[in-house]
């Protein structure tokens, strides 16, 4: 008998414990109601030499998912909810990104995984369909568009809009000769297989080509020694802010005086802030317009938090994550559904328009049918030291 009653207790505290786990993700709301969860994964590099690119990619999720959650969240078919922001490092590896794909489809339930690579991107698109979630794509790689993945998100402007304004700027300013030194990585490679016969045809030369492996190489003098025995104009270079920014620093101590073509990966002002703040080691430079340069609705009010939170300034990765996050909310609330990944793709065109001018960081006209952002192309260049914005508003 005691036996019996023994086991009795201990199966009503397992049912207990259980469902106390089972209500473990749900809050409640002000007028009584439950707040569920909605997962929203990551995974990037959060750890290596791609790191600082890493972190300014989730830090604008960051921000957001806070500032929603903070608010009370968002309601979608009558049901109150918040986001859950987990976040795992692949080192810029596209198999790590792959498995951490899986991983959080699998633990999580994510309907939605951001990464910031194209490697990462490409690895998860084997499988982000048949597993039914949305890759929030931030690359400009052109090439990720032509598998005709209907679960792909790219966010960012391809940067095959920036080849040929990029390379009249240095040609007119500096000369035709040009050396390649961008990142080994596959977005690397397929920049400059656009950028190559683009220069030649407006009758450049390519003097030297190279790549660099910033996972494995830290010291970069001697590679640069040997694309300025060609003698080139140009030096085109790219990958995250912080090494292509000592790369540059590199080709000014071995005395390079010509200008800079950079990859829309690395931002003038994160350069810049590596080479403590000294923006005339990168005169002649053409790049993507900085945030802090931009002027639409929701962007001063944005530096203004994010520079109080991460006591620096937001660069395009943070700001354009930022803005997906609310486009996210709008497309849930038009597709009725948080956990459909299909019917909000579907839904993300008429979302990201609908996004309340104080979180538009910047201003995106639409996704078109293959699932990219449009958006307006905004050069920068420096000249005497500042930077300068060039291109359309």
């Amino acid at each position: 008998m005691r036996l019996r009653k023994g086991l009795l207790v201990s199966f009503f505290l397992i049912l207990l414990l259980a469902l106390t786990a089972c209500g473990g993700s749900d809050e409640t709301s002000s007028d009584g109601g439950d707040v569920k969860e909605v997962p929203i994964g990551y995974t990037g590099p959060l750890s290596g030499p791609a790191a600082y690119y890493g972190d300014n990619t989730v830090s604008g999720l960051e921000v957001a998912v806070d500032e929603i959650n903070e608010a009370g969240g968002f309601e979608v078919d009558g049901q109150q909810y918040k986001f859950k922001l987990i976040k795992l490092d692949d080192q810029y590896l596209p198999n790590e990104a792959a498995s951490n794909a899986k991983r959080l489809v699998q633990e999580n339930d994510a309907k939605i995984i951001f990464n910031p690579h194209s490697g990462g991107i490409y690895a998860m698109q084997v499988d982000n369909e048949r597993d039914g979630y949305i890759i929030g794509a931030y690359t400009s790689e052109p090439g990720i568009l032509e598998s005709e993945n209907t679960l792909t998100w790219r966010i960012p402007p391809g940067y095959d809009t920036y080849i040929e304004p990029f390379t009249d700027y240095q040609m007119e300013r500096f000369g035709k000769k040009i050396a390649f030194l961008p990142t080994s990585s596959q977005y690397g490679k397929d920049w400059a297989e656009l950028l190559k016969p683009h220069w030649e045809e407006k009758g450049g030369e390519v003097v030297f080509e190279a790549d660099i492996d910033f996972n494995k190489d830290t010291d970069y003098q001697p590679i640069v020694t040997n694309a300025l025995k060609q003698n080139p104009d140009v030096l085109f270079i790219g990958g995250p802010s912080e090494p292509t920014a000592l790369v540059a620093k590199a080709a000014r101590d071995l005395g390079f005086e010509g200008g800079f073509l950079i990859m829309d990966q690395a931002k003038l002002d994160e350069m810049a802030a590596v080479l403590d703040g000294n923006m005339e080691l990168l005169e002649g430079s053409a790049g993507v317009l900085p945030l802090i340069n931009s002027d639409f609705p929701g962007t001063a009010q944005f530096v203004e938090k994010y520079k109080e939170r991460y006591d620096k300034n937001p660069g395009s990765e943070a700001g354009f994550h930022y803005v997906a996050a609310y486009g996210l909310i709008e497309a849930m609330k038009i597709a009725g559904s948080v956990d459909d990944a299909e019917a909000i793709r579907a839904a993300l065109d008429e979302g990201i328009r609908a996004i309340p001018e104080e979180h538009q960081v910047y201003t995106i006209d639409g996704v078109d049918e293959r699932g990219a952002n449009v958006s307006p192309q905004r050069m920068g260049v420096v000249e005497d030291g500042e930077v300068k914005p060039i291109g359309e508003d």
